[in-house]
């Protein structure tokens, strides 16, 4: 069975950093996608960045130089390392790995 299980949420005043991880257990047969989305209060789920063909890195122009994703195969864990937070990256944030999902972190940046 497949589970995808994030940490690295919380809270934190603006313009701090946190590190998001998402760790893969159980077999997925094929890995088609890798990504982070977040869903804000009264918003819709939106992308925040993925891998794109030949694995480049793709990010909403909202978090574009301030957010970083990565990943380790060793680990099976994917990353998103968020710098220069602002109070609208308040969200809950999601991973999404072959077409699966993790159960969400929150974020809270306070201002």
């Amino acid at each position: 069975q497949v589970q995808l299980v994030e940490s690295g949420g919380g809270l934190v005043q603006a313009g701090g950093s946190l590190r998001l991880s998402c760790r893969v257990s159980g077999n997925i047969f094929r890995i088609n996608s890798r990504g982070w989305y977040r869903q804000a209060p009264g918003k819709e789920r939106e992308l925040v960045a993925d891998f794109i063909s030949g694995g480049l890195p793709n990010y909403a122009d909202s978090v574009k130089d301030r957010f970083t994703i990565s990943g380790d195969n060793a680990k099976r864990t994917l990353y998103l390392q968020m710098n220069s937070l602002k109070p609208e990256d308040t969200a809950v944030y999601y991973c999404n790995i072959g077409g699966y999902w993790g159960q969400g972190t929150q974020v809270t940046v306070s201002s």
